[in-house]
């Protein structure tokens, strides 16, 4: 089981990321607020904060919405579910590292390749909160 450390917003494309305390996320929808929301695969973005601290990256710097610490996420098959606060979300892809990666760093975009974060739709939607428990479920 993990927890949720960091929580934000994207209110549009190219606009800066929004730092939040609690999200709603909603069923077949994304995160209310979410410039992804609506999305059927790209709803939710979450990263570990051991990822962010191997390739020396601030908390949030990806554009995640959530970044959670001591729970393995990168490479889970797509179908798996797991819970995050009171929320079920059900992953659907790896997040490909693209040319916004590389631009913070030349060479970031290779090396983050299979650890750029993982995708997510909401299968069940409820708050999600800085502190949330994070733990994939059966």
């Amino acid at each position: 089981m993990g927890t949720i450390i960091h929580l934000q917003l994207k209110p549009a494309e190219r606009e800066p990321m929004q730092v939040v305390s609690s999200v709603e996320a909603v069923a077949d929808f994304g995160l209310r607020g979410d410039a992804n929301a609506g999305h059927a695969r790209r709803q939710v973005l979450i990263i570990e904060q051991e990822l962010l601290d191997e390739f020396q990256l601030p908390t949030g710097d990806v554009r995640e919405n959530l970044t959670v610490r001591g729970i393995h996420l990168a490479g889970a098959p797509v179908g798996k579910r797991l819970r995050a606060g009171a929320a079920l979300l059900e992953v659907t892809l790896d997040c490909a590292p693209c040319q916004f990666i590389e631009d913070k760093r030349p060479g970031l975009r290779a090396a983050m390749q299979g650890k750029r974060g993982t995708l997510f739709k909401v299968i069940e939607g409820g708050a999600i909160k800085v502190g949330d428990a994070i733990e994939w479920v059966q």
